[in-house]
């Protein structure tokens, strides 16, 4: 049996938030008047990487520090579903149902099966080991696209230390079918990914702000038929903090973390509008029909409810 850390119950309020600020009409439709931010989970160190696993019914996400794999069910129930993991930061569900993990302390990509079997998927280019895999997302023709910034080998309460074998933070395309490996872009610390509706657009954030650059940008490039990505555009330059892990919902808007919270822009940046929150977010994710936003920060998972999902 997994390891209990909250026993089924309903969620707790979150006080000294002020409510969802809409920027735009646009927003007010899709934030109900009454919806409030709620805890989930508030007993982690530092939670990342949240996403709906339909095969388990839960929502999962990483506690990098705690060195756990954790997940909520709709009951209210938490538990531990890896222990001991290298790191594990971002997660995505690939097209086999499949648990996916960015691992920071063995420098790879690794899955779980529903039935709990683990297995590496790729740990280096060309011979020379990633830096420290971050944040990865399933493209609908099944191929993983992830970032590989250095904070797991610069912070060692995320990672190890070490210098980088490849000197360069790249963005990278792995066709597990195929086991081929193609690099798609550079940035100062490529970090969040997501795709727009149509797959024709992959949003990257750059969070180089945080080790000594001035990334806190978010950039979309558009994704061509042979699978490489065309030249960039500035979608948005994220105030306060940085543009950490986004997601994007069926509009093609985007739901970006920052210092103040989640903010909720057009796919041509204009500001829809803000959830705040009580700490720095890192993260967030949609679970089923786009009807609930969960949310990772510092030692919280927060959720709040949505309305006029897809149709």
């Amino acid at each position: 049996m997994p390891d209990l850390l909250r026993p089924a119950g309903p969620s707790d309020p979150v006080p000294h938030v002020d409510p969802p600020q809409a920027q735009d009409p646009r927003f007010a439709a899709v934030m109900p008047p009454a919806a409030r931010l709620v805890a989930l989970y508030d007993q982690a160190v530092f939670c990342e990487g949240p996403v709906w696993w339909p095969a388990r019914g839960i929502l999962a996400w990483s506690d990098i520090e705690g060195r756990r794999v954790l997940g909520w069910h709709p009951d209210g129930r938490v538990e531990v579903v890896i222990d001991a993991t290298p790191f594990i930061n971002g997660n995505t569900v690939d097209r086999d149902g499949h648990l996916v993990h960015c691992e920071h302390g063995n420098r790879r990509l690794s899955r779980t099966r529903p039935d709990g079997h683990y297995e590496v998927l790729v740990e280096t280019y060309r011979g020379d080991r990633f830096n420290s895999p971050n944040d990865v997302v399933c493209a609908a023709d099944g191929a993983l696209w992830f970032s590989d910034p250095a904070y797991g080998l610069t912070t060692p309460r995320q990672g190890r230390l070490a210098e980088s074998d490849l000197g360069h933070h790249s963005v990278y395309r792995f066709d597990p079918a195929s086991a081929a490996l193609t690099r798609v872009a550079e940035l100062g610390q490529p970090n969040g990914l997501a795709f727009a509706p149509d797959g024709r657009t992959l949003y990257v954030t750059d969070t180089s702000r945080t080790a000594g650059g001035d990334g806190h940008t978010i950039y979309a490039y558009p994704v061509a038929a042979d699978q490489t990505l065309g030249e960039r555009r500035v979608v948005a330059e994220v105030e306060p903090g940085v543009p950490d892990g986004l997601c994007v919902d069926h509009r093609g808007w985007i739901w970006t973390s920052s210092e103040a919270g989640i903010q909720v822009l057009s796919a041509d940046g204009h500001r829809l509008g803000l959830i705040p929150t009580p700490q720095v977010c890192s993260n967030c994710c949609f679970g089923p029909g786009e009807a609930r936003l969960f949310i990772t920060s510092k030692a919280h998972l927060y959720a709040i409810d949505l309305a006029a999902g897809p149709g």
